[in-house]
């Protein structure tokens, strides 16, 4: 019931739009103007100006006369770099880029298949439940823009979120929480050849308390890394200051915290042992959520993968994504796979059927009884 071509051009000339994060206004734009052009209500925010965005959060409303409470579908209109200029082409049914850039598919293939569902269901007077469509800004930075978001504005219950590699059917529905790691190592500065006995180093210090630490994979819920090590001095001199930057993932909010608290744990014992200084900074950037597979809103779901042809596949993800956001502000949600691959790279692929499944899915969503 799609229109598989006007789709694909849709999806084409959206891919063409640079939103690179930070920079979505131009996408968020040309979505609004979609969406007016349609006939819904737009309403557009300031999300940008709490993270040094240009860009805008877009959500439109489209009341429906089946039963049921409103949904949320949703999906972010960012692309990470490089995404400017992107020059798609199209292979035996694959889409891809000229490998200068990323496609884009993470995740303007939610954000086409979400629009071609509702343009289908207006040109088709299908009835529909009530939803609200929202397309976020900055996801890629840290769900920047969802986290600015008024959810007060939502009157969803239940969210659908279109943004993960994996084919249409795929059902995230347990993500874990991020907390990031913010250290200086502050030593004492000295000559490194008259008087090194005068001086503590901040690199002997740091990487000390670094190797006390239990790091990557620290069980199947939880992962931590520090990938940030940062200390640029002279040979002669020993060092008094070296920048910590890491990361600790869980699905267990308890261990996220005791993980993050062990790694600032190690470097204070390693400064208290040397007489050097720790400034630490523990600080959530999301937290974890799950949604049990026996819930109402994944039984819908499943329905709906199901009246597409498709498998439904419930599993747990590894990363963020606005829906820990929608979770935390009270909308139940899951992620759905989108069929995106290699995404955050430059040979990230999509394939124009799992483009159109998406369509589809999106479509019984709203359409299912």
């Amino acid at each position: 019931m799609i229109n598989k071509e006007r789709l694909l051009n849709h999806f084409l000339e959206y891919v063409q739009t640079d939103s690179e994060t930070k920079h979505e206004a131009a996408m968020g734009r040309r979505v609004a103007e979609d969406l007016k052009a349609m006939g819904l209500e737009v309403i557009t925010d300031n999300a940008g100006e709490t993270f040094g965005s240009d860009g805008f959060n877009v959500l439109a409303r489209f009341p429906g006369e089946l039963p049921g409470e409103p949904m949320l579908l949703s999906a972010h209109m960012d692309t990470v770099v490089p995404g400017n200029g992107v020059k798609p082409q199209i292979i035996d049914g694959v889409i891809s880029t000229d490998g200068t850039t990323v496609l884009g598919g993470d995740d303007k293939s939610g954000v086409c298949g979400i629009i071609e569902a509702v343009r289908v269901i207006l040109e088709k007077g299908l009835p529909h439940r009530s939803a609200e469509l929202l397309f976020s800004i900055g996801e890629e930075g840290g769900m920047r823009g969802a986290k600015a978001f008024d959810a007060s504005l939502l009157k969803s219950k239940c969210g659908y979120i279109f943004d993960s590699s994996g084919a249409p059917g795929k059902i995230i529905v347990q993500a874990p929480g991020q907390m990031k790691i913010d250290a200086n190592v502050i030593g004492k500065r000295a000559h490194a050849g008259l008087a090194p006995e005068q001086g503590i180093s901040a690199i002997q210090v740091a990487a000390k308390g670094v190797a006390a630490m239990n790091l990557l994979r620290i069980d199947e819920e939880t992962t931590c890394n520090i990938g940030t090590f940062t200390a640029d001095f002279a040979t002669n001199i020993v060092p008094d200051k070296v920048h910590i930057f890491g990361e600790i993932r869980s699905r267990n909010y308890d261990k996220l915290v005791a993980q993050a608290e062990h790694m600032r744990d190690c470097l204070q014992k390693a400064c208290d042992e040397a007489g050097a200084k720790l400034e630490c900074d523990l600080i959530t950037n999301y937290v974890s959520y799950k949604i049990e597979e026996d819930s109402e809103l994944v039984g819908y779901l499943k329905r709906a993968i199901e009246k597409i042809g498709c498998t439904p596949l419930v599993t747990a993800g590894g990363g963020g994504s606005d829906a820990n956001i929608w979770n935390q502000k009270g909308i139940p949600s899951v992620v759905l796979g989108t069929g995106m691959t290699k995404v955050h790279t430059t040979e990230e692929t999509l394939k124009v059927r799992d483009l159109e499944d998406t369509a589809r899915l999106a479509l019984a969503l709203l359409t299912l009884e």
